[in-house]
């Protein structure tokens, strides 16, 4: 397994479609923090983004067994393509089967939830999130891990530093360099989030 751990992408997915399981679980153990952080900043609920954490696999494993993959080199923008499609997905199936729900006087309770205008920003809101996740996909592990807990997911420090077996003053020092990097990146290409 720990040679395993030293191929290409592609070498382990070669390997995978002669047979070898166990050089996609290595893939899988390699980009699955990546993945699963980019679903849960557009879906924003862990357990959802659990579910299509597991569709994007699934679709994956048939791809590449169906001998379909071709993106040689470049397997995580292809997976984080995948995974981006399939909450876009969900959010159509979610508004697609909105029903409406009536007060106890018989009035509307939520129309806006069915506006042209509310489509629009739900589509705006992803872009955010899309430019939100390259941005972050430019910092350091710890620093973006830091971040993902704080914003994302609503952890307190203290519960970012028992999760990540460092000091709460450890974590706030993550906190603070990975705000300091993200400026300089918004600064240097501010075309990234336009």
């Amino acid at each position: 397994m720990n040679s395993a751990n030293k191929l290409a992408d592609q070498e382990l997915i070669s390997q995978f479609i002669e047979g070898d399981a166990k050089a996609f679980e290595v893939l899988l153990h390699r980009h699955k923090d990546r993945i699963f952080t980019s679903i849960v900043i557009m879906v924003k609920d862990k357990h959802l983004a659990e579910d299509i954490f597991q569709d994007v696999f699934i679709k994956v494993i048939d791809t590449i067994k169906a001998r379909n993959y071709n993106e040689e080199g470049k397997f995580l923008p292809w997976v984080l393509r995948i995974a981006h499609n399939h909450c876009i997905d969900h959010f159509r199936r979610a508004k697609k089967n909105a029903s409406l729900q009536v007060d106890s006087q018989g009035d509307l309770m939520d129309y806006k939830a069915f506006t042209n205008e509310n489509a629009e920003t739900n589509i705006i809101q992803l872009q955010r999130e899309s430019d939100i996740q390259h941005l972050l996909d430019k910092l350091p592990d710890d620093q973006r891990e830091v971040i993902v807990m704080r914003h994302f997911a609503n952890l307190s420090f203290k519960e970012i530093a028992e999760k990540t077996n460092c000091s709460i003053n450890t974590a706030l020092g993550r906190m603070r360099y990975a705000l300091i990097n993200l400026r300089k990146i918004i600064a240097d290409s501010p075309a990234a989030v336009a």
